[in-house]
């Protein structure tokens, strides 16, 4: 989402170059940004996890979510989406958590560690009370490719990160975390 307002700014302010500092829950790039010399020219693209989660979850993340940046604009308010992956047989979510009762400590959950969608998985995991594993990653991307590769079945992610895959059928949507129907997705309940 980063780079698409990078395109969209470089067309009214010239070159807008985007650096991607993944890893530590989102924490090292909001800690670069934060240190960086307030030029006005140094943006962080921040999130739920670089701004809430992480500061919350370490002592000391090297930044203050406050008083290190100011607030220039919302981008986005996007829905987490519980997908599954082509493997994952489940249409409902009740499938689902059925499916993993059915075959406990054979199903695998990814995302980057301490970040909401980590977060989310777990209390999805507590609350279904299924046996699922989590495999920390780095950022979204190897994720994903690991719920199409098949190596885990499914995750709780951004919309963002998902609405291509399950508009091409790659992984198929079973809840997106919203009070009504997403819509770009009328067939997922909220």
């Amino acid at each position: 989402m980063a780079r698409l307002v990078a395109q969209q700014m470089s067309s009214q302010l010239g070159p807008v170059l985007v650096e991607n500092r993944p890893g530590a829950g989102a924490t090292l790039g909001a800690k670069t940004v934060a240190l960086a010399e307030p030029d006005g020219y140094t943006l962080l693209f921040g999130s739920a996890g670089s701004l809430c989660v992480a500061p919350a979850l370490y002592s000391n993340a090297g930044y203050d979510p406050i008083k290190s940046f100011v607030p220039v604009a919302t981008i986005s308010l996007l829905p987490p989406v519980f997908v599954v992956g082509p493997a994952v047989a489940a249409k409902s979510i009740q499938e689902f958590v059925a499916y993993a009762k059915a075959n406990p400590g054979k199903l695998n959950y990814g995302s980057a560690l301490g970040t909401p969608p980590h977060l989310a998985g777990a209390l999805f995991k507590e609350r279904a009370g299924i046996d699922v594993a989590y495999i920390p990653y780095k950022g979204a991307a190897q994720s994903v490719s690991d719920l199409l590769g098949g190596q885990t079945q499914f995750s709780i992610d951004s919309l963002t990160s998902y609405y291509p895959l399950i508009k091409d059928g790659k992984v198929r949507a079973l809840a997106v975390a919203s009070a009504q129907r997403w819509p770009e997705l009328p067939t997922s309940p909220p």
